[in-house]
């Protein structure tokens, strides 16, 4: 399974992240399949490739919690309470 997922980089205590769409078994920062964005949570930026991301979560990908949260927060999905009517 694909999975939409944080990859962490930078220095000790200065962590950022990349999201990054990722076979499910392999490792946080093993080889991803594609990069999809960036998050920096000491200044909240948040660089997204929507259409790629997209693309991903029509093809049966996954995010994980954290990433459905920035992905709601940045509009691209809608949020999971929600319904639609």
């Amino acid at each position: 399974m694909i999975k939409i997922r944080l990859k962490r980089f930078g220095k000790k205590r200065e962590a950022s992240y990349r999201l990054v769409a990722m076979q499910s078994t392999s490792r946080r920062d093993g080889l991803p399949l594609e990069e999809l964005g960036f998050y920096n949570p000491r200044t909240d930026e948040v660089r997204l490739d929507n259409d790629a991301i997209l693309r991903r979560l029509s093809q049966g990908a996954q995010p994980t919690e954290t990433v459905r949260r920035i992905l709601e927060k940045a509009n691209v999905i809608e949020p999971a309470g929600r319904k639609a009517t």
